[in-house]
């Protein structure tokens, strides 16, 4: 499967098959901040209000592609102030429900901690809900257990549930000077 980085163009144009990834992904029952079921309109629009961010270097977003149609995704959220610059969020780690378990997540989310170690970051973190299958999968990838936030998000069908959050360092460390 080929994995490739989105500018903001390439993102705008492949918006409705990013959406029917991302419509697939709150189905199945994944914690992604979207209640089901997600109109697919809505999907759309989300994934082009993300392309400011893409175009601005704020926003590093990947897409393995099975075929024609987006099999996952993954997003580096790079933060804007001068004091945090030395860290990103991963985000939007989603796969197609009949692409899971090839181990597409993990070469996904390698990726990211590969590109973010590359532009100077040393901290990447993340959160997901507490329990989901995506916890095994950062666990497995080396990813540290920092805390449970109890009611924190909404699960798709809206019922709160516990976010588990991770950080993981990368990259070469810098000394603050």
């Amino acid at each position: 499967m080929k994995t490739v980085r989105l500018d903001a163009t390439r993102l705008l144009a492949e918006a409705e098959e990013l959406a029917a990834l991302l419509v697939d992904t709150v189905d199945g029952g994944a914690s992604v901040g979207f209640l089901a079921p997600l109109d697919t309109a809505d999907a759309v629009a989300w994934w082009r209000e993300r392309a400011g961010a893409v175009a601005a270097g704020r926003l590093a977003v990947w897409v393995a592609h099975d075929g024609h149609r987006p099999a996952g995704t993954v997003g580096l959220a790079l933060p804007d102030k001068p004091n945090s610059r030395h860290r990103a969020e991963v985000v939007k780690l989603m796969v197609r429900r009949d692409a899971r378990g090839r181990g597409l997540g993990r070469g996904l989310l390698a990726t990211a901690e590969a590109a973010a170690g590359a532009c100077g970051v040393t901290l990447l973190h993340l959160d997901t809900e507490t329990g989901s299958p995506a916890e095994r999968l950062y666990r497995s990838a080396g990813w540290t257990r920092a805390g449970v936030i109890p009611d924190y998000a909404a699960d798709p069908h809206g019922v709160l549930r516990p976010t588990t959050l991770y950080y993981k360092h990368v990259g070469a460390a810098r000394s603050a000077g």
